[in-house]
């Protein structure tokens, strides 16, 4: 992989250039044109080194989403998980070690849509769906430093991009028409083309400022985390991956959610609701790393950091990756995902 290759992998990832031609800027700011920026994309997006350049919209401000678990035998693992990625709303659906052997990711436009899905689930194989909506988000970056060709930081425990913690509020519905064209037509990613905003404006019989402006305000609202190039972790080396759940006591989740959330292993801070009694957990943070190794370092270190070597937890590493593609927020259009058994 050349050096503009990975420019395009690591700096691109938020703070994606909102004006007319942005891949120009690009460009520009790597001595090329935007013709190899926009070539170099298309491959990237060929190879499966990328889903998209566009959007990662925040959980429950467009649709509602949840967290989901479900206990299946592992004679049925994989015909279960088959059932489930069948599924639209559903968008992530991994396996991970623990007696909650499958978990996957809900979106839908609304609650009664989100229920109906998962009910549908547990009918079709008369196994219960532990539910476990977001609580409190203390950070939600993925993103990923592509230094590719070197070594893992040494120490975990300086977060470079931090984000604000925020209770989960109820869905903002796009308010016009318009607008719902829109979130639908940027989901899978802007088009890679000179003016994309352009393209995209035509399309929604708009002008380019309209289309920019609207994508501006959900960049300040919240309701787009980030604009950029996403990557795939996997096949970009990170596939030591591990949801390190905490039992912290109600008093203290907040303060040690925002403690982990300082930690820059940690792509991943949030609280979620326990299910009493198999699943006491109410914190939940992931670490992505090249190597299991170096992942349970990075565990032991941060337990030792912050003074939580009594605090019951749980490991549940990534074993096999049944599917991964961005949320949808309209299911009109086929879908256009990763679906394979890997490991995660």
């Amino acid at each position: 992989m050349n050096p503009l290759e990975l420019a395009l992998l690591n700096d691109y990832q938020r703070d994606f250039p909102l004006q007319s031609t942005p891949f120009a800027q690009i460009a520009r700011a790597h001595n090329t044109d935007t013709d190899n920026i926009l070539q170099l994309l298309e491959k990237l997006k060929k190879q499966g080194l990328i889903t998209r350049v566009g959007p990662v919209f925040r959980p429950n401000t467009i649709g509602v989403s949840t967290l989901a678990a479900m206990i299946i035998p592992a004679d049925k693992l994989e015909s279960v998980a088959k059932l489930v990625n069948n599924y639209p709303e559903v968008n992530h659906n991994y396996e991970r070690e623990h007696a909650y052997n499958l978990w996957f990711v809900v979106t839908a436009s609304d609650q009664q849509h989100l229920e109906k899905t998962l009910l549908g689930i547990e009918k079709l194989t008369g196994i219960a769906v532990m539910r476990l909506p977001l609580v409190r988000e203390h950070h939600i970056d993925l993103g990923f430093n592509m230094s590719l060709h070197g070594k893992e930081t040494s120490s975990p425990l300086i977060k470079k991009h931090r984000s604000c913690a925020t209770t989960v509020r109820h869905s903002t519905q796009p308010d016009d028409a318009i607008q719902r064209q829109l979130i639908v037509m940027i989901q899978s990613g802007l088009p890679l083309v000179e003016r994309p905003y352009a393209e995209i404006a035509q399309k929604l019989d708009i002008d380019e400022q309209e289309a920019m402006r609207r994508i501006e305000i959900m960049l300040t609202t919240g309701a787009i985390r980030r604009m950029g190039v996403v990557v795939r972790h996997h096949e970009l080396g990170y596939r030591a991956n591990a949801m390190l759940v905490w039992d912290i006591a109600d008093e203290r989740v907040n303060e040690v959610g925002e403690q982990l959330s300082s930690v820059d292993c940690i792509t991943l801070c949030y609280q979620r609701p326990r299910h009493l009694p198999h699943w006491p957990y109410n914190l939940f943070t992931m670490i992505h790393g090249k190597e299991r190794q170096s992942v349970e370092q990075h565990i032991e270190e941060i337990v030792q950091q912050y003074g939580l070597g009594d605090t019951p937890r749980a490991t549940l590493f990534s074993l096999r990756r049944f599917k991964q593609r961005g949320a949808c927020y309209s299911y009109a259009q086929p879908e256009t995902h990763f679906q394979i058994a890997s490991n995660g």
